[in-house]
């Protein structure tokens, strides 16, 4: 996994040093680069590398996240598809999980705010148990991005479901994920960046709570705006076995 960890970080440098020899994005591209609302098409590659679990021993969860966003009106539509590997010491399985899908409506949509909220579902397709809920989710989601100045811009992501429907056999859900995030551009497209999710589970009582310091760059090609960049995230509040105390979260965010 270090080996695989090493080559994506090469890609990413070499990805980004080739493209900077062209045109560089504009300064509202720049803007828009990190913005979960941008009223843009985009597709995002993302990917979560997990190496220590809380209370397990041996344990290791590796997920890749493909998301798709596209603007029809007022309503930001984002589809998101993930790829898991799970292991532990009795177990190692992977597969599709479950579905998500958030429709936010934009409702500010100013030069230095953006605020989106709307209904937020999942759907149980997971291909193994171990990889999704089981349930169907419904809820609800707010977005807010703030642009004070071109060199900051911050903001949070807060998602709310609870299970409606699925297999009786597994555990209700019910959950709140709260993602601050946070940007500070350094010139030429390069930024420090963070934003760790922070996830509750209302029913069981687990929690997990990380902090965030990573680096991106933001590069353009013909009219598509790439955004790259890597994330190590610690977590320092923790409650419940399989948590994650440690991750990597990197991207290729694209926006066309």
């Amino acid at each position: 996994m270090k080996r695989y960890l090493l080559i994506l970080i090469s890609i990413l440098c070499f990805v980004a040093q080739t493209f900077a020899q062209g045109e560089g994005p504009t300064a509202e591209e720049l803007k828009k680069a990190n913005n979960p609302l941008a009223d843009i098409t985009a597709f995002n590659i993302q990917y979560y590398y997990r190496p220590a679990l809380n209370g397990v021993e041996d344990g290791m969860v590796n997920t890749n996240w493909y998301r798709f966003a596209v603007p029809t009106g007022p309503i930001l539509w984002r589809l998101s598809a993930p790829l898991e590997t799970r292991s532990i010491s009795t177990f190692t399985k992977s597969g599709f999980g479950d579905l998500d899908l958030f429709a936010a409506y934009l409702a500010v949509t100013k030069p230095d705010v953006t605020f989106g909220i709307g209904p937020s579902a999942s759907f149980p397709t997971a291909s193994k148990d171990e990889l999704g809920s089981g349930k169907y989710t419904l809820g609800a989601a707010a977005v807010v991005f703030m642009v004070p100045n071109p060199q900051f811009q911050y903001g949070a992501l807060v998602i709310w479901r609870t299970s409606i429907a699925g297999d009786e056999n597994r555990s209700d859900v019910n959950f709140m994920a709260i993602q601050p995030f946070y940007f500070w551009q350094l010139g030429g497209g390069t930024y420090l960046r963070g934003g760790p999710i922070w996830a509750f589970d209302l029913e069981s009582g687990d929690y997990n709570v990380p902090l965030a310091l990573g680096i991106g760059q933001v590069v353009k090609a013909g009219g598509t705006v790439f955004n790259l960049f890597i994330e190590p995230q610690y977590t320092v509040l923790v409650e419940g076995v399989g948590q994650p105390l440690f991750q990597i979260y990197t991207a290729v965010n694209m926006q066309f």
